[in-house]
């Protein structure tokens, strides 16, 4: 099953500050400055065994009818590039935008079948591991060991 599957997700990246913290020291009273930019960028990408599909940038912020043009835009052609077949089963989180009318009225007329997906899935993956208490990083990283859906 775990061949079949296309998983996705959004992620913002940034170039300095939360998603990219440094602690340095300074003299008291110096201002920390940044040279060429910084700033952030937020991506959808998905992948499967067979490989990674390309990534898309999000511009502002992302809603249902823009996640629906990004499912219209590279869903399907994904599955192309990934020889996943039309019996694909697409993995999506519980974000509202994803459960919103208009991305299931989408996700229902291109006859994706949706991966059932409990919400807060990282925090119950994340306990998961620490109770299975994995011997090494190819254990933790077994996904049939914790989530009960594979």
């Amino acid at each position: 099953m775990r061949k079949k599957i296309l998983w996705s997700d959004e992620t913002k990246i940034e170039l300095f500050g939360v998603n990219a913290r440094r602690h340095i020291w300074r003299k008291p009273g110096t201002i920390p400055t940044v040279k060429h930019g910084g700033g952030s960028i937020m991506l959808w990408g998905c992948f499967s065994v067979a490989g990674t599909g390309r990534l898309v940038r999000i511009k502002g912020k992302m809603t249902a009818a823009m996640y629906r043009d990004i499912l219209d835009e590279n869903l399907l052609q994904r599955t192309l590039d990934l020889r996943l077949g039309r019996r694909f089963i697409f993995q999506q989180d519980n974000e509202p935008k994803h459960t919103a009318k208009i991305s299931k009225e989408w996700l229902q007329d291109n006859c994706v079948n949706v991966l059932e997906w409990p919400s807060q899935s990282s925090e119950d993956l994340k306990m998961a591991v620490h109770r299975c208490v994995p011997s090494n990083l190819m254990e933790a990283m077994t996904p049939t060991t914790f989530h009960p859906f594979l």
